[in-house]
């Protein structure tokens, strides 16, 4: 008890606000929790950041064993996971340390209880940090490396809103329109937001980047302005790296004072689907300037989910094998064993590889992997649905998708997998409103043409040709649109008698995937209604598929 007492005494708040972060010292090892690093004789020992979050939940508890449930309370946030999962990162835990299951020098297994840390710890103080105990804005902190380590995630901050204006009856409004985006971001498993109990503490005018990472440990800071000029309000948001200090992304919302409630949702819908976007396309960017051995599971993650948006067989090809290192590094990564049913889905969509039975499994595979290791994150859902499209039944996909949809009302990709779904089983009004709704979540998503192509497809199955031919344009015009398009092109310029762009639509389907046919369609896009079908088979055989 005495060590325990020891850290909690170098651990206490001192000076009315001061707190001391921890290292700890055992053998030749030290592990820095400010830095989060194990080092081996002064040398960085290399750890995945589940393995360092395991060892430093032992030591801090080394007066007794700890239970596998708070292990995976701690380490895991609570989710699901197999007993492997925990035993693999115990293992890694104990190769750090040059240990193993049969020496167990370091870490002891305690029969049916779980583990202890057995070795002897110093434990000593790093260096005062200061913490924000008053609404007070922030007293000016020395920035320290951001992290997400921890857990395993980007983080972000959400600031209130600063007020420009006699707010009036709307004064609570710069605390509010925060508060429900922090509640709205909470629900992207892939993100960890900090609560607004301590972002919050961050109020008043300029507000300094490295303050908020200093304090916060956030890679990401979200803040805006409301300003009221008599009748009018503007809302002002921008997205902050808080390690740069650039901004990543911004936005102005205009509306009149008096319907802000009537917009607030609007306000809170793109804001979440632009950060969707941005940060994940800032995590590729830090990514790519990492060398290739130096990715952690994250990096590898998101560098991945930028190549499989490019949708071309070479980018397809790298993007798995990027999920593949992430789940080398992190096995129970469960966004990156989505990112592998994503991949496997485009190389049986289009054709990329000889084997598209192979293939159409494994995007079931993985889909099932991601659902059971976190059954609540929108992307495994989103996998899982779609990968029903590729064996043609597409009732048992409107489940997952919904799903989707339910655990995230913002999820772009959930509403535009929907969007297609519904057509070929013959609704195309539906099918419409899911395309809007999904185009006005992301209207610059890497899937944009997609939504394009689905609205064009809600057209057809109600037989306004000239709007879905309209709509098909647009997607071969989008960035990133797939062969399939082109397909799609062509069958549509058909439909309308449109000779010329038919055959056009068709000439460069072919060169881009010489072989495809109209199987190759069918098996894409499996419409139910059979006069639909052999409609769109006799165009499709007309222009050479």
């Amino acid at each position: 008890m005495r060590r325990l007492e020891d850290d909690l005494e170098n651990s206490r708040r001192i000076g009315g606000g001061v707190q001391r972060r921890m290292i700890y010292r055992f053998d030749h090892f030290e592990l820095d929790g400010e830095k989060v690093e194990l080092r081996a004789s002064g040398r960085v020992v290399p750890v995945e950041p589940q393995v360092f979050a395991l060892l430093q939940f032992l030591i801090e508890n080394r007066d007794r064993a700890v239970t596998k449930d708070e292990i995976i309370d701690k380490v895991w946030d609570g989710r699901i996971i197999s007993d492997s999962a925990l035993s693999s990162r115990v293992k890694s835990a104990r190769q750090a340390l040059g240990d193993d299951g049969a020496a167990q020098k370091f870490i002891r297994t305690i029969h049916r209880i779980g583990f202890r840390f057995v070795a002897e710890v110093e434990a000593g103080v790093k260096k005062p940090l200061l913490t924000i105990t008053s609404n007070e804005p922030a007293p000016a902190l020395s920035a320290q490396p951001a992290s997400s380590l921890v857990t395993g995630r980007p983080t972000i901050a959400v600031l209130p809103f600063r007020l420009v204006g006699v707010a009036g009856p709307y004064a609570t409004l710069p605390d509010a329109l925060p508060d429900e985006l922090i509640a709205q971001l909470s629900r992207l498993r892939w993100l960890f937001v900090i609560s607004r109990g301590s972002s919050f503490k961050f109020r008043g005018g300029d507000i300094d980047m490295g303050e908020v990472r200093g304090a916060l440990n956030v890679r990401y800071c979200l803040s805006g302005v409301m300003e009221l000029q008599g009748e009018n309000m503007t809302v002002t948001t921008e997205l902050a790296d808080t390690e740069s200090g650039g901004v990543l992304w911004g936005e102005a919302f205009h509306t009149k004072v008096g319907g802000v409630h009537e917009i607030r949702e609007e306000i809170v819908r793109a804001i979440v689907s632009a950060l969707e976007l941005q940060i994940p396309l800032n995590e590729a960017r830090r990514a790519r300037m990492a060398a290739p051995d130096k990715l952690d599971a994250w990096s590898a993650y998101h560098l991945g989910q930028q190549h499989m948006f490019r949708f071309s067989k070479a980018d397809n090809a790298l993007a798995t094998e990027l999920f593949q290192r992430a789940i080398a590094l992190e096995p129970t990564f469960a966004r990156a064993h989505a990112g592998l049913s994503f991949t496997a889905f485009q190389d049986s969509f289009l054709s990329y590889v000889d084997d598209i039975e192979g293939a159409t499994a494994a995007a079931r595979r993985h889909a099932e992997t991601a659902l059971e290791l976190d059954p609540l994150d929108p992307f495994g859902n989103f996998t899982m649905g779609r990968s029903f499209w590729l064996k043609g039944d597409l009732e048992s996909s409107i489940p997952w998708l919904d799903r989707a949809n339910t655990l995230n009302p913002n999820y772009a990709q959930g509403r535009y997998a929907r969007a297609f779904t519904d057509p070929m089983l013959g609704e195309g009004l539906s099918g419409q409103q899911h395309a809007d709704m999904a185009r006005a979540l992301s209207p610059l998503d890497p899937l944009l043409y997609a939504m394009h192509a689905a609205r064009a497809f809600s057209h057809a199955v109600r037989g306004e040709i000239a709007d879905a031919v309209l709509w098909i344009d647009r997607a071969r015009r989008s960035p990133g649109a797939h062969v399939l398009i082109d397909v799609i092109g062509a069958l549509l310029h058909g439909l309308q008698g449109n000779e010329a762009q038919a055959r056009e639509c068709a000439a460069i389907a072919r060169s881009r995937a010489p072989g495809i046919c109209k199987e190759d369609f069918f098996r894409a896009f499996p419409f139910r209604r059979e006069p639909l079908r052999r409609q769109f088979s006799d165009i499709l055989v007309k222009y050479g598929f």
